[in-house]
């Protein structure tokens, strides 16, 4: 005679089983599938680029062996920055840029910044742009225009 009330072996339920100890992964991997995709559809919108129009001139261009750094300016002032390894430009304030501008300049004494404004820039927004540059220890700069 039991005390139990009909139940043996412990922890054991309804019907004589034991409960199910394994873990579904068949729903994990579901939802996995559904951040990779999203995440796949949405990086590819997330680069930032800005369309400057340049200005024209007639000079030819100079030919060298090392790729400028290119800080660009848009007519709201907003600063980006291109590295030679990058594919695309990057948003940076301007305290980022005289730091990054800084870092690199410290590494390399001959690297070449290159200024692309565009052409409804105000005078005044391309010469901060500049002292950014200047500040940063930077000798070697130089403005983008388009060929005519």
């Amino acid at each position: 005679m039991s005390g139990g009330g009909g139940r043996r072996g412990g922890r054991r339920g309804r019907g004589g089983r034991a409960p199910m100890a394994e873990i579904n992964v068949t729903p994990l991997v579901d939802v996995m599938l559904v951040l990779l995709i999203i995440f796949m559809v949405t990086a590819p919108l997330l680069t930032l680029s800005f369309d400057v129009d340049l200005p024209q001139s007639n000079a030819k261009a100079l030919e060298s062996k090392q790729d400028p750094v290119i800080v660009s300016v848009r007519q709201d002032g907003q600063l980006s920055l291109k590295l030679p390894d990058a594919k695309e430009p990057a948003a940076v304030s301007a305290e980022e840029l005289e730091g990054r501008l800084a870092g690199i300049a410290a590494q390399d004494k001959g690297v070449r910044v290159i200024v692309a404004a565009d052409r409804a820039v105000a005078y005044e927004k391309v010469i901060a742009a500049m002292d950014v540059i200047k500040r940063a220890k930077v000798d070697k700069v130089g403005l983008a225009t388009d060929a005519r």
